[in-house]
């Protein structure tokens, strides 16, 4: 049985803070596609939902002039790392057991190596891997899939969606 859902983690005031930032839209589309990715992979996509979820939760707004600076953000990128420990506080506030809280945080902090001195090629856990692949396959060049726009109630509708999706994978998988 999952103990908190996915909408009960988007609706909270620290995830609405954060998902302003990163773009709801591609934080609800990454879900989606850890779901099917976590399926095919043998991993268990209540977790794989929930990091795909919360993975850019750490991102922060980088402007020179006015402007947004896409390039300077990247270089200066450590999103992963403010996000693993955003993810952490806010799931053990949500009554996340603390095993599967510590495992979605470390899928946000590895879901890139854009912030490291070297690549994680080979070295991540299934669970990973999913959020890494699941992350890409919605991105576009100079980050413009954080603009894309999606209301919340739609977010929550798709998230609902995938809420019922799971209950029903565990149901008839006999998964507690």
């Amino acid at each position: 049985m999952r103990k908190v859902t996915l909408v009960e983690v988007f609706k909270h005031r620290i995830t609405q803070k954060y998902l302003q930032r990163s773009g709801i839209h591609h934080a609800v589309t990454v879900s989606r596609y850890a779901f099917e990715m976590a399926l095919e992979a043998g991993v268990d996509p209540d977790l794989a939902t929930k990091a795909a979820l919360l993975h850019d939760m750490g991102h922060y707004e980088w402007y020179r002039d006015g402007k947004w600076d896409y390039e300077e953000y990247r270089k200066h990128d450590i999103h992963a790392i403010k996000g693993a420990e955003r993810a952490h506080k806010l799931l053990i506030r949500l009554g996340e057991h603390r095993t599967a809280a510590k495992e979605i945080s470390l899928a946000v902090l590895l879901h890139t190596d854009s912030y490291l001195p070297f690549n994680l090629v080979d070295q991540r856990t299934p669970l990973q891997e999913v959020v890494r692949k699941a992350d890409e396959k919605d991105e576009q060049p100079g980050g413009l899939h954080h603009y894309k726009q999606m209301d919340k109630s739609e977010a929550i509708q798709l998230l609902h969606k995938l809420d019922v999706e799971l209950d029903l994978y565990y149901e008839q998988n006999d998964v507690s």
